[in-house]
């Protein structure tokens, strides 16, 4: 009976010990979305766009990775950077916020109808504590991060200068608007992407390490926010995990569930984008 008794104390402790891995699948993408940097779901499928350099188009593509539509967006600007797109029950919103260098002073975020996805207006803003427009490789004025929260719209910066994450509240409706940082986060990281989860009251994150000019970045990562209510930031806990994964851009992320992500990763020039599926086991 003793022997039983610490037989199954063992089995026990060798269960509790073990871990699982967090683990990530990849499917290949077409090289029409090489620069995919935005991700939502779209009559069963995904949306998707490419960031500076592509005409104003979205792309829907399959679980698969066939690209099964291209919508080009007309009377709503250029695609200057759109580095995220988001929505509600009514429209999408896409960020065309990319400032690398710090010197745009055209950033907005674009309206579509979710229907019939064309312009519904468009949502200029500026920084209010950017005075310097000189360009620059370290500076806090970057962002492609984009989420919907209620009427509001809610932009993660990409700080190269700080490794923080500055959060900006901006209303859904046409016109220009003065924004400042109200909320941040230590991420010691550059954020590439943003989705919300109004039922689990989860913010995730994905980021990469910095990388001095010319150098890839070493890691990839999930950030986790949970309990995040605009009310009461105070409350959130935000949990880092490491992406298994090589060489790859993450830009764009959307909640399964409280453990499991849909990822997108540009190509980096020496492959294909991909569509990444991962799961986080502690």
């Amino acid at each position: 009976m003793n022997k039983t008794i610490i037989n199954l104390f063992l089995t026990l402790i060798f269960f509790a010990c073990t871990k699982k891995k967090n683990t990530i699948e990849r499917q290949f993408l077409p090289l029409e979305i090489n620069e995919t940097s935005g991700l939502e779901y779209y009559n069963e499928n995904f949306l998707t766009h490419n960031d500076s350099g592509d005409e104003p188009v979205l792309y829907e593509f399959n679980k698969k990775g066939q690209i099964i539509g291209e919508y080009k967006i007309d009377n709503c600007g250029m695609n200057d950077d759109w580095e995220d797109i988001t929505s509600d029950n009514e429209n999408f919103y896409v960020a065309n916020s990319g400032n690398n260098y710090g010197v745009r002073k055209n950033l907005s975020i674009l309206i579509l109808d979710k229907n019939k996805l064309r312009c519904n207006g468009k949502i200029e803003f500026n920084y209010k504590n950017q005075i310097n427009f000189e360009s620059k490789s370290k500076h806090p004025y970057d962002s492609e991060g984009l989420i919907s929260v209620g009427d509001k719209l809610i932009i993660f910066s990409k700080d190269r200068k700080n490794l923080i994450t500055e959060l900006y509240e901006i209303p859904k409706k046409p016109g220009s608007y003065e924004i400042e940082p109200f909320y941040s986060y230590n991420v010691n990281s550059l954020i590439t992407g943003a989705d919300y989860s109004k039922s689990l009251e989860l913010v995730s994150l994905v980021g990469y390490d910095y990388a001095d000019e010319g150098k890839d970045p070493e890691y990839q990562y999930m950030y986790l926010i949970k309990n995040f209510e605009l009310d009461n930031l105070g409350k959130s806990k935000i949990t880092k995990y490491k992406i298994p994964i090589g060489k790859a851009q993450i830009e764009a992320v959307k909640i399964i569930d409280e453990s499991t992500f849909w990822l997108t990763s540009e190509d980096e020039g020496d492959g294909l984008p991909r569509l990444l599926k991962f799961k986080i086991y502690n």
